[in-house]
This record gives C-alpha cells, sequence and structure tokens, in this order.
C-alpha cells in the first residue's frame, strides 16, 4: 500500500520531471547551441549507451569489473570517514554545547580551521600519515568532522533551558541529564549534520582521489581526463551523485526511524 502511494505521489513525480528535465537541457545544450566547447561534450544519450554497454569503448560500464573496483574503493573511503567523523565530532559537539568552558576553549581553533579547504590538508596528511589510503580518508574525514561537530553544537544549543531546569528540580544526575535531554533534543540537528556530513565527505574524497589515490571514482575522473574521455568523465560524476544521495538518504531514514521510536517512549505519538 505504501509503495503505491508513494509511486502515486506528487513529489516523486516532481523529482523524476527535474531529472528529466535537465537531461533534455543538456542533450538540447550539445546539440543546438552554438558553442565549440559544447561540440566536445557527449549528449546524455551517448553517456548513457556507453554505461550499460556490455563492450564499451573506454572500457567502463556497469558490465566491467573496473567499475565496480573504483565504487567499492570509495565507498570504503567514504564512509570510514564518515565514521571517524561521526565518533569524534558528535561527542564533541555535545562537550561544547554542554560546557561554556570547553566551548570557549575550543571554538576559536575549529574556527581558525573550518576554513581551510581539504585539497590544502593532502601535503600534510601524505607527509604524516603512513599511505596514501589513510591520507585520503584524513582529508574526507575533516570536512565530515566540522559538519558534524557543528551541528551537533547547534542542536544542544537549542534545546530550551526549561529542561535542564526541569530535569535539575527532579534531581536528574549528568548522565541523566545527557541521556534524557541533551541526546533526544539535539537528534534532529545532529541527522541533520550526518546528512551534510556524508555529502561532504563524498565530495571531498574525489578532490583527494583526483590527487592522491591510484584507485576510486575521483582517481577515474582524472585519468578519463588526461586520456580524453569525456563519456567515462560523465560516468564517474554521475555515479559519485548515486552514491552520495543514496547514502544521506539512508542517514536520513535511520534518522527518521530513530526520532519516531524516541517520540513514541515519551508519549508524543502512539
Amino acid at each position: 500500500m505504501k509503495a503505491i502511494e508513494f509511486l502515486q505521489s506528487r513529489k516523486l513525480w516532481m523529482n523524476c520531471a527535474g531529472i528529466l528535465g535537465f537531461l533534455a537541457a543538456w542533450f538540447l545544450s550539445v546539440k543546438l547551441l552554438p558553442f565549440e566547447s559544447f561540440s566536445r561534450m557527449p549528449d546524455p544519450v551517448q553517456v548513457i549507451a556507453e554505461w550499460v554497454s556490455p563492450d564499451p569503448t573506454y572500457g567502463v560500464s556497469v558490465f566491467t569489473e573496473t567499475y565496480y573496483y573504483h565504487i567499492l574503493y570509495s565507498t570504503y573511503r567514504a564512509t570510514a570517514a564518515f565514521f571517524l567523523a561521526v565518533a569524534v565530532g558528535v561527542p564533541l559537539g555535545i562537550l561544547m554545547g554542554w560546557n561554556k568552558s570547553f566551548h570557549d576553549f575550543t571554538s576559536a581553533l575549529l574556527g581558525l580551521l573550518r576554513p581551510i579547504p581539504p585539497l590544502a590538508w593532502i601535503p600534510l596528511a601524505i607527509l604524516l600519515l603512513p599511505g596514501i589510503e589513510m591520507a585520503v580518508i584524513y582529508v574526507c574525514f575533516l570536512v565530515a568532522f566540522f559538519a558534524t561537530t557543528l551541528n551537533t553544537l547547534v542542536g544542544v544549543r537549542s534545546i530550551d533551558p526549561d529542561y535542564f531546569r526541569a530535569a535539575a528540580c527532579l534531581g536528574a544526575s549528568r548522565k541523566d541529564v545527557l541521556l534524557d535531554v541533551i541526546i533526544p533534543g539535539a537528534l534532529p540537528n545532529i541527522f541533520t549534520g550526518l546528512q551534510i556530513a556524508m555529502g561532504a565527505a563524498w565530495f571531498s574524497l574525489a578532490a583527494g582521489e583526483m590527487i592522491a589515490a591510484q584507485y576510486g571514482l575521483g582517481f577515474l575522473i582524472m585519468e578519463a581526463y588526461n586520456l580524453i574521455q569525456v563519456p567515462t568523465i560523465v560516468i564517474g560524476m554521475a555515479t559519485l551523485g548515486m552514491l552520495g544521495y543514496v547514502s544521506s538518504a539512508l542517514i536520513r531514514l535511520a534518522g527518521n526511524r530513530l526520532m519516531r521510536w524516541r517520540e513514541e517512549a515519551i508519549g508524543i505519538k502512539g
């Protein structure tokens, strides 16, 4: 029943219309615009034909082992960076939001480090960390870490102070306040931060792989650029987009389920 409702939903059809509109604009731009640069671009029909070809011209399609090898490497790096960011960023954000002294101690440092572009960290990461693999994961981790930490901080800061006063009046310990007030109250912002962090891990991953990796979708895109294999570039970009979208959607789904369970547990629903 839910599947039928989903297929009949206006949102689904509007999403499909947006994607089809983009593909149509892309096709018309390549075929009709009088610019030489656009004539070098493949149209979406050519890219899709290469993508699903059992015998691709440039050696990469859904039927080739190489394609999935690059996906596996990129997924491993993005996932590892994301979970490291969650393990470090969520506790740090909670501490910064909960303890004013700790916030004052760390906020200036985070404010100085956050604007540094992820690519600027790559030379230091290669020099300091063992192997290229750790350097790429570290760069992805940094971007995801800042998104996770700052959204968690905002989530804790947005909790109504009356909840803390009520907990104190009821004799709640610091552990009780953490488990029953801070974490549930900050969850919406935390999961928003996790979605942003996952997307950030994917786009910084591609940049890192272009410079400091031998496998992965970012490496595939740069290698295709060097060999002037434009359809492969677009295939790599589209694959990154789909993986990032699915990853963020899974986090959003997990967040919705977790927060629904919490609401039912405290009697808001059900």
